[in-house]
């Protein structure tokens, strides 16, 4: 067998990408992983500190099967690596209007799934939470189970995990091409050209690029995150104050607890600007911290005025929102991921145990269809 040829290869190494590389080298597989930037880099969408996990998902309630098994793994993780990960026993709230879809889906999602979320009075929760504000009028939902991962951690987790394993990983090196036939794959970068049995592309925002060919409608946002520190130390740290959820008139805001010097973060999961390509300026526009700003002023009065820090990443956004994961339509022995539209970071090992099925058995037990690539390709390229 020639040296570059392997069992599986690996087109980024971001969150789905690495978790893909760990689960395929721990099934044995020889596999290679494919990476632009560094590993664990903060170009892409996979940085800043931290991501909401929660299982109550008003976005469409057949992703909690998925994220059953995703709390289970992140566990898993933690004890292959010895790391702290993951923050599950925080809660989370959520506040919204009375009419808010928002809460009145999470609320449906948690009955139907029979989780452990419930809708608390604005007088419990400041009991608890002394500092939390909540907007008059407005309606709040409680999640046990919500929490938070650290993102740069687990992502460097499962590439530590993959290598473990024995899979290889080179970083800072370009993919320039890729080509699929019944019998093999190959990969060309500026160095050589590498083949395989099986191909599994997580080209986060670079997908549209990378999958051009199937046309999906894919568009990539700017966004923003934001810390502020503490006029009073440890006032708003962890277990004083919870990871929460603003559904507001100008905006869908979110956030955690101070978890270091840089204070508390927050940012708006709404807006953003759109680009032509994945490059987002880095510097700050007139406009960008303004709802988050909004939301600071009125509801976070203990908090410095003035950001202590800021963060630029991408969305990779979907026309419905929703992933996809899936076989390529024209390729057996491909296997995507792509179009994660701001809330995909949580799923990651489970999407990679996922693409992992895939790539070895063509199919998978969990429950995907709804995330099927045909629904978003025009009759051209289906």
């Amino acid at each position: 067998m020639p040296e570059r040829h392997y069992d599986a290869i690996v087109l980024g190494l971001g969150a789905m990408g690495g978790a893909a590389l760990h689960h395929l080298a721990k099934r044995g597989l020889r596999v290679l992983g494919f990476e632009q930037f560094r590993a664990g880099h903060a170009r892409g969408s996979s940085h800043g500190q931290t991501r909401l996990i929660r299982k109550a998902y008003f976005e469409h309630p057949d992703y909690v099967p998925l994220l059953h098994r995703a709390y289970d793994l992140w566990h898993e993780l933690e004890d292959a690596t010895g790391q702290n990960l993951f923050e599950d026993g925080l809660g989370l709230v959520a506040f919204g209007p009375p009419d808010s879809e928002i809460i009145r889906l999470t609320l449906e999602c948690s009955r139907k799934h029979n989780l452990r979320v419930h809708e608390v009075s604005p007088a419990d929760l400041r009991k608890r939470y002394p500092l939390l504000r909540e907007p008059e009028g407005y309606r709040a939902v409680w999640d046990d189970e919500g929490g938070l991962l650290y993102v740069e951690r687990c992502v460097l987790a499962h590439l530590d995990a993959a290598r473990s394993h024995g899979a290889a990983l080179k970083d800072r090196q370009r993919v320039l091409e890729w080509n699929a036939s019944p019998s093999q794959v190959s990969v060309r970068t500026a160095r050589a050209t590498y083949t395989a049995d099986r191909l599994v592309i997580c080209a986060g925002a670079w997908s549209g690029q990378v999958l051009k060919t199937l046309g999906i409608p894919l568009e990539i946002r700017r966004k923003v995150l934001f810390w502020y520190k503490e006029k009073e130390a440890g006032s708003y740290g962890m277990g004083k104050f919870p990871p929460f959820f603003y559904d507001l008139p100008y905006g869908r805001i979110y956030g955690f607890p101070a978890l270091d010097g840089l204070g508390v973060k927050i940012a708006d999961h709404m807006g953003g600007q759109v680009l032509d390509e994945p490059t987002p300026p880095r510097r700050l526009f007139p406009g960008d911290e303004e709802t988050v700003q909004r939301l600071r002023a009125k509801y976070f009065p203990g908090l410095e005025a003035r950001r202590s820090h800021y963060a630029v990443c991408m969305y990779t956004m979907t026309p419905d929102e929703n992933f996809v994961v899936a076989v390529h339509p024209h390729h057996p022995n491909v296997s995507i991921a792509a179009g994660f539209s701001g809330h995909g970071f949580k799923f990651a090992p489970v999407i990679g145990e996922i693409l992992a099925d895939l790539a070895v058995d063509g199919r998978t037990r969990r429950p995907i269809e709804f995330l099927g690539v045909e629904r978003l390709l025009s009759p051209a390229h289906a």
